[in-house]
This record gives C-alpha cells, sequence and structure tokens, in this order.
C-alpha cells in the first residue's frame, strides 16, 4: 500500500510539474509573439510615415517653378533620407511579402524624387503619372502590412 501512494503521488507532482510547464511554455510562445506583432507594427507605422513625409516634401518642391535645380535637388534628396534606415529595418523585420511590397513602394517614390530633382512639377503627366504608381504601389504595401498584422475590417470598424 505504501508504494502505490508514493508513486500516485510522484505521477501526480509530475503530471503537476508538466502542465504548469506546457502552460508557461504556450504562454511565452502567445507573448513573444505579441511582443513581435507589436513591434512590426510600429516599424511599419514608422515607415509609412516617412514615405508619406518623403512623397510630401517632394511634392512641395515639385509645386515651386522657381526653385532653382541645385536647391531642388538638394531638398528632395534631403527629403527622402530617413526612409532610408527604415528601409533597411522593413528587410530584416518584415516578412518576405511585406518586403517585396515595401522595396516596390521605396522604389517608385525614388523614381518620383529622382523626376522632381530634373526638375518636373506637379501639373506635369510625368509627374501625374508617377504619383499613381507610386500611390498603387502604397496602397498594395499597407495591403500586405495589414496581412501580416491580421488586421480585418472587423478590427477597424468603430
Amino acid at each position: 500500500m505504501e508504494w502505490f501512494t508514493l508513486i500516485s503521488t510522484i505521477a501526480g507532482a509530475a503530471i503537476a510539474t508538466g502542465s504548469a510547464m506546457l502552460l508557461d511554455r504556450q504562454r511565452w510562445k502567445r507573448e513573444r509573439s505579441d511582443r513581435d506583432t507589436q513591434a512590426r507594427r510600429a516599424l511599419y507605422g514608422d515607415y509609412l510615415a516617412g514615405l508619406s513625409e518623403s512623397r510630401h516634401a517632394c511634392g512641395n518642391v515639385a509645386r515651386d517653378p522657381d526653385m532653382d535645380l541645385s536647391t531642388r535637388r538638394a531638398t528632395a534628396r534631403e527629403a527622402f533620407g530617413p526612409c532610408i534606415g527604415l528601409r533597411y529595418q522593413m528587410t530584416i523585420s518584415a516578412p518576405s511579402r511585406v518586403v517585396e511590397a515595401s522595396e516596390d513602394a521605396f522604389r517608385r517614390l525614388r523614381d518620383l524624387r529622382d523626376r522632381v530633382m530634373e526638375g518636373v512639377l506637379v501639373t506635369d503627366p510625368v509627374y501625374l503619372e508617377g504619383r499613381h504608381t507610386y500611390d498603387a504601389a502604397l496602397a498594395a504595401l499597407r495591403a500586405r502590412m495589414r496581412e501580416d498584422l491580421r488586421v480585418t475590417e472587423d478590427d477597424t470598424a468603430p
């Protein structure tokens, strides 16, 4: 009888310890996943904000027909700078589908910036085409980011 009690106690302790370890492991995985998602969400927001600020700065340069070419080039180049560091952060933090879309949006914005640096104005068809191409790439990027973050339309409803 004493052996049965001892074995039961040991088995119960093993089951309790094992289930506690399993629950801790699951909680750790969930918390890690939540932290990773929050980090990507912050990076995505920063990247989109950087692209937006750069696009607006380029648009402001393209609206000024009196700006000399050297100032135009320097201003457009300078406005694009913050996107570069965030671009590299995207390549190491985001899944490949998001990285592909972020690279496409970055390149389309860089193309638009290059046209502005050449003296193209906001009313020129070349600018309008570049802006349309960039806007489409940006929309695709936002859609991929939302997929990665598992954001649904229900999540955004008031």
